[in-house]
């Protein structure tokens, strides 16, 4: 079994990716920008697996080179999960890019020089399927690239994956030969969350069950569950073919309407809050100024975004559960969190 390093131990496609590598008998590794963090980590790992776990943490942030040198120490694999993510999109859309590329770089770097056979870097559907305008593939496939300088089709977060992501290509076409990297590329990223400590990605479901939006906004996204991340992540770190490539993790298009009626048959006591009918464009809008999360919809809005996984079925053997499943695992884990 290998020695695996899983950077942002303490997010939610993270707590996944370990878990299954645990599972799988490898020696696992972590980092987060606390080292206090590891004791609630193993507790909620622990708890989510229904036996002890137990990793090592070791202090590393992305926008700092102290402690990449220890934490990749030894390491046959380097899972590199960590990148910002903000629920509210900063203004200065450096506030994002700047530590996703570094952050990037420096874990790149820091495994060259220690070793390490191949990292399986996690970047976002968002390197694909944005700045193309009307002019956007469908379905959109790894060979596709968003282009960050169509400000009308991107937030500060999807720059911030298409540019990290560039960088860590670049990065392995010039000093980084030798190692090998993969990168995987997952679409709306639902299922069973771990800890109410509850990922961004999961607000999609907590908007919903807690009445937050009135009417469903005419926006959709592609949906895959986080145990299938995971999956395609542990997959790209052994399979030969995945060096060198890039991987969708992607489902169906689903309309936020969807999603809500996929809640409403199988919750029924949050029928009331669930929404019903299709919000207006422009009241979207104005619910920004007392909602800002939202702010994040509205490039979003009436645009379909279609995304093919078949390279992912064909090279990697990856399997992902329904969309359905993705959806209810996730309400259900938020309820038992008492979440909503």
């Amino acid at each position: 079994m290998a020695k695996v390093l899983v950077t942002g131990a303490t997010g939610f496609i993270a707590g996944h990716v370990i878990h299954q590598l645990l599972e799988a008998g490898h020696e696992v590794r972590g980092t987060a920008r606390s080292a206090s963090r590891e004791t609630p980590l193993n507790t909620i790992l622990s708890d989510y697996a229904g036996s002890p776990l137990h990793i090592d943490i070791v202090e590393a942030d992305l926008n700092s080179d102290a402690g990449w040198a220890e934490a990749v120490e030894g390491m046959d694999y380097v899972q590199h999960l960590a990148s910002p993510f903000l629920a509210v999109m900063p203004k200065d859309h450096d506030e994002l890019i700047r530590p996703a590329r570094d952050g990037a770089l420096r874990v790149l770097k820091a495994s060259k020089a220690a070793g390490v056979k191949r990292v399986v870097m996690t970047s976002s559907m968002a390197a694909i399927a944005y700045g193309w305008g009307d002019a956007r593939p469908n379905p959109l496939t790894e060979e596709h690239w968003s282009n960050p300088d169509d400000m009308k089709d991107n937030t500060a977060y999807t720059r911030s994956k298409t540019i990290a992501e560039k960088a860590a290509w670049d990065y392995m076409a010039g000093e980084g030969a030798g190692m090998e990297l993969s990168v995987i590329n997952p679409s709306a990223v639902l299922g069973p969350a771990m800890s109410a400590d509850v990922s961004t990605s999961l607000q999609i479901i907590t908007q919903l069950m807690t009445g937050k939006a009135p009417a469903s906004p005419r926006v959709g996204f592609c949906v895959v569950d986080v145990r299938d991340v995971a999956d395609a992540h542990v997959k790209a770190m052994t399979v030969p073919e995945a060096a060198g490539e890039r991987f969708l993790a992607s489902g169906r298009f689903m309309w936020m309407s969807e999603v809500a009626d996929v809640l409403r048959e199988k919750f029924p006591d949050y029928q009331k809050k669930l929404p019903k009918g299709e919000l207006p464009d422009w009241l979207l809008k104005v619910l920004t100024l007392v909602n800002p999360p939202l702010k994040a919809v509205v490039p979003e809005l009436g645009r379909e975004r279609h995304c093919s996984n078949e390279k992912a079925r064909r090279v990697l053997g990856w399997t992902p559960r329904t969309e359905e499943e993705a959806i209810i695992e996730s309400a259900q884990t938020l309820i038992d969190l008492n979440v909503v």
